[in-house]
């Protein structure tokens, strides 16, 4: 059974050398309020997320959403086990694709070749595997004999191609996208939307962070919007066969 299940997670940020009566940590506490917290002299606390209670099941399509600053990336990389809570449960049954830096986990002086196997032995598949989709991956790309030369070398568009092709060469289960793909030129982009629209038709669960209120509203059947580290609410949305029914207001809110 494919699910995301967070009981109560929070995850707090340090930030030491902070003098404790500096101008700037003054403001700095008016602008972010109780998601600010102040311990020894020389330490301050971000709370990015308090609290959070989520469970998304198999064939959730959640939209995550909400001003900047209110925890949406930060939800994100919880979920995939790049951030570890300060407090709380994360349960994750499932194998976890991410989208959130194409060009992140990628070695610059390596070539694009050299990438592709190594992200795939990161992402466990076997050295046979490996080899049957780098072909694929290549094709995809366009970057032709650019793979044999390091990404140093490469245009920020051409780390973007190649990241994209390594993230979606096998089908996730869990995906977690922070922002819709929408940089490239329009060629490339076209295989780029028909790709995702693919995955989205097949993938167990899905969890995008976006402003964009339109796109979730077309590709999600649920939202949540989160507001100074805490569910402001939680909904499904009509007629899209989300398996839940609307939560607003939640009690973990602040």
């Amino acid at each position: 059974m494919l699910a995301l299940d967070l009981e109560r997670v929070s995850v707090d940020f340090p930030i030491y050398g902070a003098e404790s009566r500096s101008l700037k940590k003054r403001l700095l506490g008016r602008r972010i309020g109780s998601r600010v917290s102040y311990g020894t002299r020389h330490v301050i606390t971000i709370h990015a997320l308090r609290d959070v209670t989520l469970r998304i099941g198999r064939g959730e399509r959640v939209g995550l959403t909400g001003p900047n600053g209110a925890g949406k990336s930060t939800l994100l990389r919880t979920m995939a086990g790049i951030y570890e809570p300060a407090r709380g449960r994360v349960r994750v049954a499932g194998r976890v694709t991410t989208m959130f830096g194409l060009s992140l986990g990628l070695e610059s002086d390596a070539t694009g070749m050299e990438n592709i196997r190594t992200c795939g032995l990161a992402a466990g598949m076997t050295r046979r595997e490996i080899e049957r989709t780098a072909a694929e991956i290549a094709e995809f790309t366009e970057l032709g004999d650019y793979l044999d030369l390091p990404l140093f070398a490469y245009s920020a568009g051409m780390k973007a191609r190649l990241g994209f092709a390594i993230a979606t060469a096998r089908q996730p289960e869990i995906l977690l996208m922070d922002e819709w793909i929408g940089a490239g030129d329009a060629a490339f982009l076209q295989k780029v939307h028909a790709r995702l629209h693919a995955l989205l038709a097949e993938v167990g669960v899905l969890v995008l962070a976006s402003h964009n209120e339109g796109l979730l509203g077309r590709v999600c059947n649920r939202i949540v919007r989160l507001e100074k580290g805490g569910v402001a609410a939680d909904e499904a949305l009509a007629g899209k066969g989300a398996p839940r029914g609307v939560v607003k207001n939640a009690t973990n809110t602040r």
